[in-house]
């Protein structure tokens, strides 16, 4: 295990619901800014005027990634005028499934003593050493969650079958570095989705692309908009309305992906995204074929893609393409463009 793995948390939080009905931010460990501090608690389901209940969310805001792990209070408690919980984990790397098995630990702690002490104690092991092991209420290595098994946790089959052919538009605004707004108003659904998205470029293994629970508040978008291509999620179905936010947008509930009239002339397709495209939907149709074995099918074309823009730049000065250059190559129109926005997005492409 590296030294710093363990490391990767940043803050542990607590907010609690009251007999009253008051939500309340009542702990954290070392530190919270108040920014920060706002975003967790719009994004804690015991906060929002829904009954809807959440036992897990995750996201990021300001490349902090937040988990937050919600329970409802059960007895034998210590805890007496409190009738929800969540649990705050804050770290620097993507790993919902790690920080579920910490939270819920952390939780079950918490329950039972009705003090932040025995939860910090447990937190500050796993920070310094990597494991927590208690009887009652369960172990945890950090070892056994590497970041290759959360990248591959969702199901690239599932989306595929839902979309079919466009997904080569998700495949090409990904590639591309295209901004993907998705829709959907369940917050389990829009998590599950989008965060199998970033698999269809692994060559690039980013996750931080990733910003799967968004609200549209100024702060949030602010944030956004410092990235240059994202995926991101949306509960609020008035993003749709909000063409300054995507190239590519994503209604899950009606299986509707339509791209923005200012990304059509990058995004043109042409034979080579047909060939891609079929690689993809056959691939995932293959019923012996597991997710992992049709993201390695996606990749290895992906990389003969790359490999040969690589190989058209080294002929270059500087090993940098220019239109010009790529123009002497008769491509067809379609595919000259898109080599020519992958290699901008590649940082092939002398400016």
């Amino acid at each position: 295990m590296a030294a710093t793995e363990h490391q990767l948390m940043i803050s542990v939080g607590l907010i609690e619901k009251d007999v009253n009905g008051d939500t309340l931010w009542v702990w954290c460990y070392p530190s919270v800014d108040s920014g920060l501090r706002h975003v967790l608690l719009s994004k804690c389901c015991l906060s929002q005027n829904t009954k809807d209940f959440h036992t897990f969310v995750f996201g990021q805001f300001k490349r902090t990634w937040y988990y937050i792990s919600t329970v409802e209070v059960q007895e034998p408690t210590a805890l007496k005028k409190v009738t929800h919980f969540s649990i705050a984990v804050t770290a620097k790397d993507f790993n919902p499934e790690k920080y579920a098995a910490l939270s819920r630990i952390l939780c079950r702690t918490y329950g039972k003593y009705g003090s932040p002490v025995k939860m910090l104690e447990a937190y500050i092991t796993v920070f310094t050493k990597g494991v927590c092991q208690s009887d009652e209420n369960g172990s945890f290595l950090i070892k056994d969650y590497d970041a290759r098994k959360a990248y591959l946790a969702g199901s690239i089959k599932d989306v595929v079958a839902q979309f079919g052919m466009e997904m080569i538009i998700l495949y090409t605004a990904l590639m591309l570095k295209k901004r993907i707004v998705v829709h959907h108003p369940r917050i389990e659904a829009l998590l599950e989705f989008t965060r199998v998205l970033p698999a269809l470029t692994w060559h690039r293994k980013d996750w931080s692309i990733l910003h799967p629970y968004v609200h549209l508040t100024d702060t949030e978008l602010e944030d956004l908009k410092k990235c240059s291509g994202y995926v991101a999620g949306f509960v609020d179905p008035e993003v749709g309305n909000r063409a300054d936010l995507f190239d590519v947008f994503v209604n899950l509930p009606d299986g509707v992906i339509a791209m923005s009239p200012t990304a059509k002339e990058s995004m043109s397709m042409g034979k080579l995204h047909k060939e891609i495209g079929l690689l993809i939907l056959q691939s995932a149709e293959d019923a012996e074929k597991s997710d992992h074995q049709v993201i390695k099918d996606i990749s290895v074309k992906t990389k003969e893609l790359v490999t040969n823009l690589m190989s058209l730049a080294d002929q270059c000065e500087d090993s940098k393409l220019t239109l010009e250059s790529l123009k002497q190559h008769h491509f067809p129109p379609a595919t000259e463009n898109f080599l020519f926005h992958l290699a901008a997005a590649e940082q092939l492409l002398r400016l």
